[in-house]
């Protein structure tokens, strides 16, 4: 009976912790370049169940042991896996937010699928890290940044200097400011997006750094004053927050009626 708590808790526990994550995925759904995190639940390691005392024998093993069957041991979260499909661009008319159309993309070799593209940022603690939130500015530096103040990084890895908020992006990234070339903003191709880890303010951190490089294909365009939705579906996500709570409603019942029966167990059985 007891391992039947733990079950009923792990199961109410993994329920809660995907209500958190469809609850922040709700809470940014209108988030540029957001992208919602889906989780992945699995089962604790089964327990073979073996009855004791047994007369009977089996060939192979111990007199006096007989297999019940096997026996779970709950469910966990085991990871939130980012859904990096692209989100529907947003016309904005702000001349600053830029937005990635992706095309046809190199396929990784290793996953079977095409990579991603996002902008190369450079943080104030002046590491490399990427987004897809193209709603940029112009600081008082005269440099293209995030609405956060990090700097907008060009395919050679240098700040974008502009003098002023009047430029103009051709579609294939190239920056014009007032007649002249000012760079072509860095468009990183991240060949595995599982490699991404979330850091907040809409920034990835790319834990394995050879799957990223600066992408000069064809296979995409910059479109100037729009920007990229998040790809939060937000029917799907209140169908799965309300599956989620029934599911933690049932644990919940099972775990109130183990209660009660060790309640019996020790207050009636035991006065026997």
């Amino acid at each position: 009976m007891l391992r039947g708590f733990y079950t009923a808790a792990a199961g109410m526990i993994a329920q809660q912790r995907r209500q958190e994550m469809l609850s922040n995925n709700i809470a940014n759904m209108n988030t540029p370049g957001y992208k919602a995190d889906q989780t992945s639940l699995r089962t604790f390691p089964t327990m073979l169940l073996q009855q004791m005392g047994g007369t009977e024998g089996v060939a192979g093993q111990k007199a006096g042991q007989r297999p019940i069957g096997n026996l779970a041991t709950g469910v966990y979260v085991q990871e939130a896996v980012p859904n990096f499909v692209q989100g529907d661009l947003q016309e904005t008319g702000v001349g600053t937010d830029l937005a990635i159309l992706q095309g046809s993309l190199p396929v990784d070799r290793q996953t079977g699928k095409p990579g991603s593209l996002f902008y190369t940022i450079e943080t104030k603690d002046g590491e490399t890290r990427y987004t897809k939130n193209g709603h940029f500015t112009v600081d008082t530096a005269n440099q293209l940044v995030t609405a956060e103040g990090n700097i907008v990084l060009d395919e050679k890895g240098n700040p974008i200097s502009v003098s002023s908020e009047n430029f103009t992006v051709s579609p294939d990234g190239t920056i014009f400011d007032q007649g002249r070339k000012a760079g072509r903003i860095g468009v990183s191709l991240i060949s595995n997006p599982m490699d991404l880890v979330k850091e907040g303010d809409g920034l990835f951190r790319l834990t394995q750094p050879g799957s990223a490089a600066v992408y000069t294909g064809t296979g995409f365009q910059v479109k100037q004053g729009f920007i990229e939705r998040s790809n939060v579906d937000a029917e799907q996500a209140m169908t799965d927050m309300m599956s989620a709570y029934r599911s933690f409603e049932a644990n919940q019942k099972v775990l109130q009626a183990y209660d009660r029966s060790m309640e019996k167990a020790a207050n009636e059985v035991g006065r026997i």
